[in-house]
């Protein structure tokens, strides 16, 4: 991992490792087992842009290892900027590119802290005529409130810590990382 990571380990925005590449790919192997058996090849996996796209990529091959071709698509949603907390808001930057209605979807997210742009989704997608909505998350943070929606497959429970690294970013930056890792 030498180089991946500024080389000042007294820098407190030094990311911190939480979660390697290796166990990121074990936890998703078994989010394609557990969603495999109630999706069918008419699944339409969406994934919300920008960070979980790739959770999404990585998922859906592993759904691919085992025996499911979902269809892809995409809504680009944004709640936090370039800031470190949600602004309370979802803005919606692009919308479905093909019809859903009459399908199952299973939306594909990154992290699940605030709950926002996952019941968003949901939203717009169940408005967009889909017979039925499933969620899935990588990462599920805790929070102190109840939320308007639960994800039906969380694939880690993470600390409550500023994530980067797997898609996850700071201002645009540190998506790349290959481990999840916390900046705080």
């Amino acid at each position: 991992m030498q180089g991946l990571y500024p080389p000042d380990m007294a820098d407190p925005t030094t990311p911190t490792v939480l979660l390697s590449d290796v166990e990121i790919q074990r936890v998703v192997a078994d989010l394609a087992h557990r969603i495999a058996p109630v999706i069918d090849d008419e699944t339409v996996a969406v994934v919300l842009l920008t960070g979980g796209l790739w959770f999404a990529a990585d998922l859906t091959r592993a759904l691919s290892r085992v025996g499911r071709q979902v269809r892809f698509d995409a809504l680009w949603l944004a709640s936090y900027g370039d800031g470190q907390s949600s602004r309370g808001r979802i803005d919606v930057h692009a919308p479905y590119q093909r019809p859903i209605a009459g399908r199952r979807v299973l939306i594909l997210d990154d992290v699940f802290d605030t709950g926002l742009s996952l019941a968003e989704a949901v939203r717009i997608t169940r408005e967009a005529g889909a017979a039925d909505v499933l969620t899935c998350v990588f990462a599920r943070k805790p929070w102190p409130e109840p939320r308007a929606v639960e994800p039906d497959f969380v694939g880690w429970e993470a600390p409550n810590r500023f994530l980067v690294g797997y898609g996850l970013d700071h201002a645009g930056t540190l998506r790349g990382l290959p481990d999840i890792c916390a900046l705080d």
